[in-house]
């Protein structure tokens, strides 16, 4: 048989699939399917396991019914196809001549198939680095025709079930273009909604300003999702490549640097997927990467017809776009082919075009588009026109599988392999390790700090529940504000929404936003404190608490203060004496006077007094009473007050969650460091009554809670005494004394 003389040149792995496809094509849909699948893991078996295999398989498919030309059918029966049987009559000679014209043409095919691997074998192996991916030809093994790869990215089921288009393994590389606030907002859904559907390995290539890389870099850092690699081009250093082209699209310059992608990516990227930052996947981008495979010729851009008129020139009375072809083509999805591109004179040719056109269009209208456009009208055939649905424009005027499932991140699984699982305590500990997906500056920020060197930044952080909070404190304090917020991806949607809608938050630039998506089953307060703290632009830091509202003209009297007591060459807190009210309505005081008038009267009370005494106590309020100048206290057991410091202070420490010591601990470590804590005599917060919060709960109600709570403040202090040695001695005698 000619299938079975095919199989005797056969070896396990891709080729060898396309070596005996023209037999396979014979065998029933069962076996198809069965077939398909041993070749998938033809890697477990011996080349001898491999090939009895698929001798069995076409002894099998030997007793099976195969079509014929006239559409009969042919028996393959040893029986029947002896032409002295009984059985034999014309109409079986004829089916005998109608198989044996097909038994020729598959041993041609089978010839041609046996010169391809043995070609193949001569040349060894082929490795792929980079982007050179798969073109699923006949010649590289697949197996795969190109009308059933048709079927499967138009999302047609073949006959074996539907395929992946593209190998599991494959990474897909992608181009954005970002810059600024809301552009890195968009692309975080971009992003998800690639993830959401992907199987395959992903690496973005980000043209990004300093702005867009500072909050990207931070959110795949902390998100560690598997297979999904990041590499940043300087957006900056890209502005003198299209500076020169006038451009009244809203994207400004950045709006221009699609056209410089074959230079700024890496030479050895054969091609790449470019997209508009809100642009949302709705499916695999897998399957917009198989289409590439569709490029025939000189094609290399493959762009999907612009849904709106504006090419036709026919919006509004002497309407004059860019020139195009047609209806024009839409660069918000763009497929290329940058190997092609580039031996093609790409910047040559976009470059003549766009000094060319420029003399009687003067500027881009819709940036990079117009260029592209009015290149493709020059040259058609550089084009592979995309199906519509590959980029839905929804504007006015229109009509990984296992080789990533696997991954993770080994530091955190050795951190992890290191503790002790049926430790009671197990999940506070984890919960120090636990990588939260960061995104900074949620918002647009804009401030640039004082020249004097004297500006401080309020750190603080918060929850949904805390949200009511933002717009009093922002009227109290006029300075930049620093906030990490712990939320979920939904709550994050419902805070932009709330911020969008408030004139107070809108109307300032100078609060940085920080979204710390929820992970685990904890609050992780000193998280959310250190990622506040870290991105300020100030030298100096109020940290404080979000339910607190500082007095009127807080923020210049310690910028004043900061200068007075040196807080650039010395080691000190300065502390912002705290107090509370019980009313939901209160009338702020507006100076100390009006302030200690409250005390005396009941409506306020030095903080925590009735609960926790020692966390305040040694500000020392009695003598603040009457107090004209700063004083200094001496450090105490539980001391937690709320201080100024500069922006190099050490850390919160993380294994602090929820509620309890988070604050303590950093008083602590500050003391440790030889920091000296001033009382300012003329500043002051109040703490504004809210409900108990979750953790504040589970700690007066849950045992266990405080028993781990106990242990950890235990460990901190052994670390302590170990980090800041015999000085740290009193730290345990305090605690023991208190």
């Amino acid at each position: 048989m000619a299938c079975l003389s095919a199989s005797t040149s056969f070896l396990p792995g891709k080729l060898g699939f396309a070596a005996d496809k023209a037999c396979v094509a014979n065998v029933s849909l069962e076996q198809k399917c069965m077939y398909k699948a041993e070749v998938r893991s033809n890697e477990q078996f011996g080349l001898d396991k491999w090939q009895a295999k698929l001798h069995a398989c076409y002894a099998t498919a030997a007793n099976r019914e195969m079509p014929c030309t006239d559409g009969k059918p042919v028996s393959l029966s040893p029986l029947e196809s002896q032409p002295h049987s009984p059985r034999y009559t014309a109409s079986s000679q004829r089916d005998r001549e109608s198989l044996e014209v097909r038994m020729r043409e598959v041993e041609e095919e089978n010839r041609a198939l046996r010169k391809q691997l043995s070609l193949a074998q001569s040349r060894g192996p082929s490795h792929h680095r980079g982007n050179h991916s798969k073109t699923y030809s006949m010649e590289e093994g697949t197996g795969d025709s190109e009308s059933l790869r048709a079927g499967i990215v138009a999302g047609n089921s073949s006959e074996c079930g539907q395929q992946p288009a593209v190998e599991k393994c494959e990474t897909i590389h992608v181009a954005i273009v970002c810059a600024g606030y809301n552009a890195s907002r968009d692309v975080v859904t971009l992003v998800k909604s690639v993830l959401f559907h992907r199987r395959n390995p992903l690496h973005f290539h980000l043209i990004a300003d300093a702005i867009a890389k500072q909050i990207l870099a931070t959110l795949f850092q902390t998100w560690m999702v598997p297979a999904v690699r990041i590499d940043f081009y300087d957006a900056d250093e890209l502005k003198s490549e299209v500076s020169w082209i006038p451009n009244k699209h809203y994207s400004g310059i950045y709006g221009l640097m699609k056209l410089v992608l074959t230079k700024t990516l890496p030479s050895n990227l054969e091609r790449v997927i470019v997209l508009d930052t809100d642009i949302t996947f709705a499916t695999d981008i897998a399957e917009l990467w198989a289409v590439f495979h569709k490029f025939k010729g000189q094609q290399v851009l493959g762009l999907v017809e612009n849904q709106s008129d504006w090419y036709l020139g026919n919006l509004w009375k002497n309407h004059r776009p860019w020139p195009a072809l047609g209806r024009g083509y839409n660069t918000g999805v763009i497929l290329l082919l940058l190997d092609k591109l580039r031996k093609m004179k790409w910047e040559q040719m976009w470059r003549l075009t766009a000094e060319r056109e420029l003399m009687s269009m003067l500027s881009t209208s819709l940036a990079d588009q117009d260029i592209f456009n009015a290149v493709i009208k020059q040259n058609p055939f550089l084009v592979y026109q995309l199906p519509c649905f590959w980029n839905v424009q929804l504007s006015d005027h229109t009509r990984s599988e296992q080789c990533y499932r696997d991954v993770s991140d080994l530091k955190l699984q050795k951190q992890l392999s290191e503790l002790d699982e049926d430790d009671l305590c197990y999940e506070f500990r984890r919960e120090r390790f636990t990588v939260h997906r960061t995104h900074l500056y949620f918002l647009h920020y804009e401030y640039e700090p004082a020249s004097d060197n004297t500006d401080v930044t309020l750190v603080a952080q918060l929850s949904m529940d805390r949200l009511q909070m933002l717009e009093a404190i922002c009227k109290h304090w006029e300075g930049p504000i620093s906030l990490a917020l712990y939320l979920s991806d939904a709550e994050a949607q419902q805070f932009l929404r709330y911020a969008q809608g408030s004139e107070v938050l809108m109307s300032r630039h100078n609060v940085g936003y920080h979204i710390v998506y929820k992970e685990g089953q904890f609050y992780p307060v000193n998280l959310l404190r250190n990622v506040a703290m870290k991105h300020i632009s100030t030298p100096y830091m109020f940290l404080s608490d979000i339910d607190f509202l500082p007095m009127y003209g807080l923020y210049e009297y310690l910028r004043k203060s900061v200068i007075q007591l040196d807080l650039a060459n010395t080691k000190k807190a300065l502390i912002v004496p705290a107090f509370e009210t019980l009313r939901y309505r209160l009338s702020f005081p507006k100076s100390k006077a009006e302030l200690l008038s409250m005390l005396d009267m009941g409506t306020l009370f030095t903080f925590r007094y009735h609960v926790w005494t020692k966390g305040h106590a040694p500000t020392n309020f009695a003598k603040w009473r009457t107090a004209t100048t700063p004083y200094r206290v001496e450090w105490e057991a539980d001391f937690e007050p709320y201080v100024v410091v500069r922006k190099d202070c050490p850390e919160y420490d993380r294994r602090f969650v929820g509620f309890g010591w988070n604050k303590v601990a950093h008083i602590m470590e500050l003391d440790a460091q030889e920091y000296e804590f001033t009382v300012l005599p003329n500043a002051y917060m109040i703490h504004m009554p809210h409900a108990p919060s979750f953790d504040i709960t589970k700690f007066r109600s849950n045992k266990q809670y405080r028993i781990c709570l106990k242990t950890l403040k235990e460990e901190f202090q052994q670390d302590m005494s170990r980090h800041y040695g015999f000085a740290a001695l009193k730290y345990l005698t305090a605690e023991n004394n208190s």
